[in-house]
């Protein structure tokens, strides 16, 4: 048995999934969470993983994953925060309870999660955070503004959170994978079809485009992005000395190269005019 542990959130699909198959395959103990466990599929059969129940919106679930972790593996070296979900329409149509519940899940059980694991790694003196984000938050983007705010908030605390816990010996790094073809779609709440004639004719409008954009920017530079380079990019970040800001995808580091070569408003006006349909319905 490898005295190497890492917990992973929203392991049922996705990101999750294949990164929790991905530290296995390198040795490691992985405690794989998620929701519903039932939904684990063939992780239950890998040597040296444990699939837990953990709801990130739920602070004792957390914490029984994380003393159940301890009691199978004995540590954990690292977090990786990977579960989430996003929503997509215009600003108005997205509710009160829409935008609560996004952060919610996103920050806050991002957060708690966090604040359940730091202490242990203090305690033994090594670790590292890993914090799955999305270029939605490195980016303002249109149509995905709630979800955009809340990796916006994550990438902000993550890159406090390393200042402060550098002293203890815990490394924190963001990941922000582009487009990827992940069922991830299935974890988006959608408020297309709500509010007034106008905001729903726009909304369309604008998913339309969205639905091709999306199909080009996960085929940039002629293949198409494997969801796989996300999982490994994980693992380099608890096993390399990384930055604390990552991005993954050939579209992610084309618009980041955009962005480090552009003035502000520049690349803001790129932004507008690549994503966003320049006349309203």
């Amino acid at each position: 048995m490898s005295n190497q542990t890492v917990l992973i959130t929203g392991c049922s699909s996705g990101f999750g999934k294949l990164a929790a198959k991905t530290f296995q395959q390198k040795g490691w103990n992985v405690a794989a969470t998620m929701r519903s466990p039932e939904k684990a599929g063939d992780l239950v059969e890998l040597e040296n993983v444990s699939v837990i129940q953990l709801d990130v919106t739920d602070a004792d679930s957390i914490n029984n994953a994380v003393e159940k972790t301890l009691a199978t593996f004995g540590r954990i070296d690292a977090l990786v925060n990977n579960a989430g979900y996003g929503g997509h329409g215009i600003f108005e149509q997205l509710g009160d309870e829409h935008i609560k519940a996004m952060f919610e899940t996103n920050v806050f059980g991002t957060m708690r999660t966090a604040k359940a694991v730091l202490p242990h790694m203090r305690k033994q003196g090594s670790g590292v955070v890993i914090n799955v984000t999305s270029m939605a938050g490195i980016l303002g983007l249109p149509f995905t503004t709630t979800y955009s705010s809340s990796k916006f908030a994550v990438e902000g605390w993550s890159e406090g959170l390393a200042a402060e816990y550098t002293p203890f010996n815990i490394q924190v790094r963001t990941v922000a994978p582009g487009a990827f073809g992940t069922n991830f779609s299935s974890a988006t709440d959608n408020a297309v079809q709500e509010g007034d004639e106008q905001l729903v004719a726009q909304a369309a409008r604008v998913g339309a485009h969205f639905a091709g954009l999306g199909e080009q920017m996960r085929n940039v530079g002629g293949t198409e992005a494997d969801p796989q380079d996300v999982a490994d990019l994980i693992y380099r970040c608890a096993t390399e000395d990384m930055p604390v800001h990552n991005v993954v995808g050939a579209d992610a580091e084309m618009l980041m190269q955009q962005k480090n070569t552009l003035s502000q408003e520049e690349f803001l006006n790129y932004i507008r005019q690549m994503l966003t349909p320049q006349e309203a319905a």
